[in-house]
């Protein structure tokens, strides 16, 4: 199904449309015929709906039975190897191939024409009166930083009636034009201001920049010490791409919160580039997405969503910071990025780097068999060096109740702070506390719809379910014996740690990042660039703190908490924790002041606590490759997770059970199936989960018989069963 093929006016054609029917349904070509690749629209029942021609009709039917494609869209046709990566990514992933092209497809306005509309963007009047409805107007605009909005969709967003903005129009302080529905990006500049490179780095970007002009697929693992400059080492392969006339992709794991990296491809190129993620307004989806089929859009800086963008010649994908556990979708259609960057730079004949200071094992394997190159950079650019690492052995500290910073790092904030310098205090708990616990029964406050605990934000006055979002507010009375008064925070998140640095340190300026306590992507990123220009002390972070972020006054980081990761037995436990710390340690002095990485742990003899301290990658990843292999587990052996949820519990342990026993397909390939279990967190928004894990040898074909196995039941109406290939998560 894969050569195009041109389908003359009435023939039958195979169209896969976006509705969950997983299957081909036939129509009669339109006026004028089509050809596959088509995006077209045809009737479905009473409605119409989006699909593209795949190939010829499949169903047998005559023609005079079938009900022709109402009209062929104005959009670029899909390419062949984007159909190709979609069939390929479904069979891997054992999803639905109607849910892959709804990934592909997920543009606002796709059977609108190329029509004009009105767009409204921040003026420069001033309002006669500031009004909260006015204000809200007025900050939507200034946090998505002069994007063009609909009438629509700003209305939307600030939460306010069309006539609020139209008043505000009349003052000027909105305004709003006729324009194209979609426009070109601007042109970028590959040879417009790079900067002058090490010696060590020119050699890496010299062999990117002749891997690009090879013109075939390759990956390239790119590993670099924090602040080695890996950004503008492979910023020169995206130079070669854009000077051959074909498009580049960067992929971010929070592309939100990347300012810096926007900043530097403009002054790289002379333009910015377009962006794809969750802080992009829907028209901006739209222009970019019609955009990118028909080149008009060079360099895309994107979510993991971004890699299912219509790019007419992708030459090159950039997976930055590779290791990272966001790159894996755990709803929906489970996808990991990494791979299926890898597997649609193959059928483009694009490069792929994967760029990371502490890379995932599964790449460090890779490359060490030669499958991927391997590109390392080794220093850090200019005078800085890397962070001194030490231990402070918690058991060895007199630390009062309700209090999480030890002496020894408060005596070294305090250095820090008389030196004019930042610190970073480091826990990976959002809100106040993770657990509320009465103190007359011991009762835990819970979620109603999940078993999980509600964690408190103070910040915000509320009790929140992390598993499904559920809120409620702070209670002032046992919700089970009724007791006042006797509700206590139990254990540290960073709301609460800024209560204790408030205490300890009370002229400093704090600044706490995480991730719920800001309304906007953009908010968010403009916080992150006033701390970086010195606009806190101290910082108190969550893991967004470790992505990629440059703050040049900051020397401390201290690690509230390192044998957090430690706990469980997650198979990825050791390797997360170990990235982590090191990425977060690498945040400290990477300007031209030295740094200093402080590990508060009761583990100080723990193996990875040493590993990363001893600061011997190579060992620890030669020490965790060697474990893995002997157990069978990845990357030298497979794993698929079926995750069964139900409203009635007993029907889903049932089933899991039936599924446990007729597992012949499985053993007919030599896998093992383990379970049904409870899943960690038993129930989420009122469903309860049971697990299933499906263990094989490396090069057994476990996509087919997983089918095979599933396809002998038939499931109850309310079950929900999900097929996780490589799990990355067990939750």
């Amino acid at each position: 199904m894969s050569d195009v093929q041109f389908f003359d006016e009435g023939r039958p054609v195979a169209v896969l449309t976006t509705q969950p029917l997983d299957r081909f349904l036939d129509y009669k070509a339109p006026p004028g015929g089509c050809m596959t690749g088509t995006f077209v629209e045809v009737p479905l029942g009473p409605r119409k709906v989006t699909g593209v021609v795949w190939g010829v009709g499949v169903s047998g039917l005559p023609p005079a039975k079938l009900r022709p494609v109402l009209r062929i869209l104005d959009v670029a046709p899909m390419r062949d190897e984007m159909r190709e990566f979609l069939l390929r990514a479904a069979e891997y992933t054992l999803t639905p191939l109607s849910a892959m092209l709804r990934l592909a497809t997920r543009a606002p306005g796709l059977r609108d024409g190329p029509k004009t509309r009105k767009i409204y963007r921040l003026g420069h009047g001033q309002p006669d009166r500031v009004t909260p409805a006015r204000k809200r107007v007025m900050k939507v605009l200034m946090d998505y930083g002069g994007l063009a909005f609909t009438l629509k969709e700003l209305a939307e967003m600030a939460g306010v009636s069309t006539s609020v903005i139209k008043g505000l129009v009349t003052q000027e302080v909105v305004s709003v034009q006729d324009a194209p529905r979609d426009t070109p990006y601007p042109e970028l500049a590959s040879d417009f201001g790079g900067l002058e490179l090490t010696k060590e780095q020119a050699a890496a970007a010299e062999s990117l920049r002749q891997a690009v002009m090879s013109g075939v697929y390759g990956t390239t693992l790119l590993k670099g010490v924090t602040g080695s400059g890996k950004t503008e080492v492979y910023l020169e392969a995206v130079a070669e791409c854009l000077s051959r006339g074909r498009q580049a992709l960067v992929l971010m794991p929070e592309i939100a919160l990347t300012g810096e990296f926007l900043e530097r491809v403009q002054l790289r190129f002379g333009a910015k580039a377009a962006e794809w993620h969750s802080g992009v307004t829907m028209t901006e989806r739209r222009r970019l997405w019609h955009m990118v089929g028909q080149g008009g859009a060079q360099l895309v800086v994107g979510a993991r969503s971004a890699l299912f963008l219509p790019f007419r010649d992708l030459g090159l994908i950039v997976v930055d910071e590779e290791h990272d556990s966001s790159y894996k979708q755990e709803d929906g259609v489970l996808y990991h990025a990494r791979d299926m960057a890898v597997l649609r730079g193959s059928l483009c004949s694009a490069q792929v780097v994967l760029a990371s200071a502490t890379p995932s094992l599964e790449s460090w394997v890779n490359a060490k068999a030669g499958k991927y190159a391997q590109l390392n950079l080794e220093s850090r650019i200019g005078t800085a060096t890397l962070p001194e690492m030490r231990a402070i052995d918690m058991r060895q500290e007199e630390l009062p109740t309700g209090h999480w910073i030890s002496p020894t790092l408060q005596q070294a904030v305090l250095k820090t702070l008389e030196a004019g310098e930042q610190a970073l205090l480091f826990l990976n708990r959002r809100g106040y506390a993770p657990t509320t616990l009465c103190r007359a029964c011991g009762h835990q406050i819970g979620c109603d719809q999940c078993d999980a605990r509600m964690v408190e934000h103070r910040f915000q006055k509320r009790l929140v379910c992390h598993q499904c979002g559920e809120s409620r507010p702070i209670p002032d009375t046992c919700p089970n014996c009724h007791a006042e008064g006797r509700l206590a925070p139990i254990g540290p998140g960073v709301e609460r740690l800024a209560e204790e640095i408030e205490n300890l340190f009370p002229e400093a300026r704090s600044a706490v990042l995480s991730s719920d306590l800001f309304g906007s992507a953009r908010a968010l990123k403009e916080h992150i660039s006033a701390i970086a220009a010195g606009g806190a002390d101290i910082i108190i972070g969550t893991q967004l703190v470790a992505k990629g972020h440059n703050f040049p006054q900051l020397t401390l980081v201290g690690v509230i908490d390192a044998d957090l990761g430690l706990q469980g037995a997650d198979l990825r436990a050791a390797e997360r924790s170990f990235q982590l710390m090191r990425q977060v340690a690498g945040r400290a002095g990477r300007a031209d002041k030295p740094g200093t990485a402080l590990l508060q742990t009761w583990q100080p003899e723990h193996p990875v606590i040493r590993a990363i301290l001893a600061g011997d990658e190579e060992k620890f990843w030669n020490a965790e490759a060697r474990e893995r292999e002997v157990a069978g587990m990845p990357p030298f052996g497979r794993l698929a997770g079926i995750i069964l949820s139900s409203p009635d519990a007993k029907e889903v342990f049932e089933f899991g059970n039936a599924l446990a026993r007729r597992n012949d397909p499985l053993l007919a390939v030599g896998a093992t199936v383990y379970g049904p279990a409870p899943a960690p967190i038993a129930r989420i928004r009122g469903r309860y989960r049971v697990r299933l894990l499906v263990k094989a040898g490396k090069g057994v074909p476990i996509q087919g018989a997983i089918k095979a196995w599933i396809g002998q039941f038939r499931r109850p109406n309310q079950m929900r069963l999900s097929i996780d290939i490589d799990p990355q998560s067990f939750m």
